[in-house]
């Protein structure tokens, strides 16, 4: 790709070569792709965009790699829908909701391993592995069946079945027995001798950048802006981070006249160190020891929780720390109102975003997104206890009886 110029340390500065490595040899840093945005900008432009492929492929002048030999299942262009019920609700009449359920493997992580499992190939691996929180093994598996790659995903054992299954579906699941923190230890350990593609490990610094998607699609959608508010799911802050990074790029090619976004972060009670941190006044987060419902969130030691802090506060943005109890209340409340059966981590975005509508954070005219990055499918077990249904006998009177309680003569 010509528009991408190297691997740069985020905190030094240094640069390395695009190859398969992901940490500063110097200061110990993370590694992230530096692009040459002066190429970029005449390459790129809203024309371009549109007349690309409908997925994360049309923003490839953006991505570190192209589009030619892509690993594609379908990822990206995921509805933003307008949310005037559930607006309604919340007293707020400008409120979105980017539905990326609705990608092939129901998650976000679709974008992001699309990404990694093309740089995979380039690369010339032939496994590709990850470690994940449930959404990332579906995604990582689905991508290594398409790409002919040998795949295997490492889980926590007390994962939700669905994610576990919808991952075993597609390839090779391994269950450790510890949380998510554990489970990526290991990971590290098996590729420092394992010439493997770990997506989110030695491939990370690739792999992040399929988030950027998000945001593109999201100005792109509302008509090349970038809204006033992003609600954002935090598990190791690395979507967070690169929604912003995206706005901001699209804003120095000049797609977009600019990003004044806030970025707001959610996060569970269960497993909330970045927006902790955030509220303390703290710049680095204190890992944690996850015990949330919302498992896709459950990174006690997240990777980008500093970066998070910085761009939450350089923004003007907040942090929620949503109590366990309303992570299922905020799923209800997004189906009974837009229809869309959202994860646990959606549940935390929605329970924090009434919260910010409540205490004014969000005004009721400011364009406000939320993101919805899994499908409620996985995560059944959070709404079990709370959905009633009702049991009746084929005949009116029961139903009468039991349905309407009208009294039966």
């Amino acid at each position: 790709m010509p528009n991408v110029q190297s691997l740069r340390c985020k905190e030094c500065g240094r640069d390395y070569p695009l190859e398969p490595i992901y940490v500063c040899d110097f200061c110990f840093g993370p590694l992230e792709v530096a692009y040459d945005y002066d190429a970029a900008e005449k390459n790129m432009s809203r024309e371009s965009i549109q007349d690309g492929p409908l997925t994360i492929w049309r923003y490839d002048q953006l991505l570190p790699v192209g589009r030619e030999n892509a690993v594609d299942i379908g990822a990206g262009m995921t509805p933003l829908l307008k949310a005037d019920n559930l607006g309604k609700e919340l007293g707020l009449n400008n409120l979105w909701i980017k539905n990326d359920a609705a990608n092939p493997t129901h998650s976000f992580k679709d974008r992001v391993v699309s990404v990694a499992a093309t740089k995979a190939l380039e690369f010339e691996f032939d496994t590709i592995a990850c470690a994940s929180t449930g959404n990332l093994a579906g995604a990582t598996a689905a991508h290594g069946a398409k790409a002919g790659l040998k795949t295997i995903v490492f889980l926590p054992a007390d994962l939700e079945r669905a994610k576990i299954l919808g991952a075993a579906i597609f390839g090779s699941v391994v269950l450790v027995n510890g949380n998510y923190d554990d489970v990526n230890r290991l990971c590290s350990e098996l590729g420092d001798d394992r010439r493997w593609a770990f997506v989110n490990i030695n491939m990370r610094p690739y792999y992040s950048e399929g988030s950027k998607s998000l945001s593109f699609e999201i100005a792109e959608q509302l008509g090349w802006r970038a809204p006033e508010h992003i609600i954002v799911p935090v598990a190791s802050g690395s979507l967070f981070t690169k929604v912003h990074k995206g706005l901001n790029e699209f804003a120095r090619l000049g797609i977009i006249d600019g990003a004044d976004t806030k970025m707001h972060i959610a996060q569970p009670f269960g497993c909330s160190p970045v927006a902790t941190a955030f509220i303390d006044g703290q710049a680095h987060p204190k890992p944690v020891i996850p015990d949330t419902i919302a498992k896709s969130l459950a990174i006690g030691s997240p990777a980008d929780g500093f970066y998070s802090v910085g761009i939450a506060n350089k923004t003007g943005g907040s942090a929620t720390i949503v109590p366990e109890s309303e992570v299922a209340e905020g799923m209800q409340l997004l189906a009974e109102t837009e229809g869309i059966f959202t994860e646990t981590a959606g549940g935390v975005v929605i329970s924090a975003l009434r919260s910010l509508a409540r205490e004014g954070v969000i005004g009721p005219d400011e364009e406000t997104v939320a993101l919805i990055t899994g499908t409620g499918l996985k995560t059944l077990e959070a709404i079990a206890d709370s959905i009633e249904t009702k049991t009746i006998d084929p005949t009116v009177r029961s139903f009468d009886e039991i349905v309407t309680g009208a009294a039966v003569s």
